[in-house]
């Protein structure tokens, strides 16, 4: 039985990720900001007998005992720290002490918990396209520089370089997953596309009239979570670690999506959306990923299309208030 550590398993990859893993009948260690949770026998004894009922990943002897005790064969660092768009607050001392905190120092302390106590596991660390900034070229590959313009986007573009630094100078399997832009129902309710699934309903509903965006001409690369969640585990099982494109590598328009949201609860969404530009607002050119790389090296391809993804989210949302919805896509 193959034994894998989720770093960050509350979150929408993690629990993805914590499903997929389940079902190939893995061991599971995940660590969350305020719990832990298991599945596997060996992973529950092993919880319950030296009670991990909360791992702090900055506490180097912490994470060292979890692989001490645990000795994961996968790693998948998940964590993550997203904190408001907010100009005011954005550059500020404290969200950039708690993005490193978590984009770099955690990673540091289980990169080198590996080199200590299990130097055959593997680790996934998951990157961003926010680490591109903005870029001239058509589509990103692993071979675009770097160039972060935000602190998100600076600390995940560290957190990379270490990965990159560990399996040069000390042959650590840890591989980076540059995450281009991934929605399930999973997806935080302060995310833009859940934004707009939850306000379809609510005005399907009567609860609401309209939706007000900011710039429904906006370009994005979107893909369904769980087809990328199955795309780090192909790169943990290959021979060689290296950074990774995930994306679909097809543009989409915020109105794309809003119009697809719209019409999986029977309404047109011109009727109800409405442009409100931001001040202040610029906008940037579209990052549109290309994962030829990842496809050509595991053999991945993304099996959940735009449309269906949204109408999951769309009939997710809508049962939790008793709304049948029968959908086309």
């Amino acid at each position: 039985m193959k034994r894998a550590l989720i770093v960050g398993c509350h979150g929408q990859d993690g629990r993805l990720l914590l499903e997929q893993l389940k079902a190939k009948d893995y061991a599971v260690l995940g660590i969350g900001r305020s719990s832990c949770v298991t599945h596997g026998d060996l992973a529950k004894e092993i919880f319950c007998e030296h009670a991990l009922d909360v791992v702090n990943i900055l506490d180097q002897s912490k994470v060292l005992d979890v692989f001490r005790i645990f000795k994961p064969d996968e790693v998948y660092y998940l964590a993550a720290f997203h904190h408001s768009a907010d100009t005011r607050l954005a550059q500020t001392i404290d969200i950039f002490t708690r993005s490193y905190d978590v984009h770099v120092r955690g990673l540091l302390c289980f990169l080198e918990a590996m080199l200590a106590q299990r130097p055959e596991s593997r680790l996934f660390y998951a990157a961003s396209s926010h680490t591109f900034g903005t870029v001239e070229s058509e589509r990103i590959t692993e071979s675009t520089p770097l160039n972060p313009i935000c602190v998100y986007g600076i600390t995940k573009a560290a957190g990379v370089q270490c990965c990159r630094l560990y399996r040069k100078q000390h042959g650590v399997f840890a591989s980076a997953g540059f995450l281009f832009n991934h929605e399930s129902i999973y997806r935080r309710s302060d995310f833009l596309s859940q934004k707009i699934v939850r306000a379809a309903v609510a005005i399907k509903r009567g609860l609401e009239s309209e939706l007000k965006l900011g710039d429904l001409s906006a370009v994005v690369d979107w893909g369904f979570a769980g087809d990328y969640t199955r795309a780090m585990q192909k790169i943990l099982s290959i021979e060689e670690p290296n950074d990774f494109i995930i994306a679909s590598g097809i543009p989409r328009t915020v109105r794309d999506f809003a119009e697809a949201s719209f019409k999986a609860v029977g309404l047109d969404y011109r009727k109800y959306v409405h442009e409100t530009p931001m001040p202040g607002l610029r906008r940037r050119a579209p990052l549109i990923g290309d994962a030829a790389f990842l496809q050509s090296s595991t053999g991945w391809e993304p099996s959940v299309s735009f449309h269906r993804m949204i109408g999951e989210m769309v009939r997710h949302e809508a049962n939790r208030y008793g709304l049948v919805l029968s959908l086309a896509n």
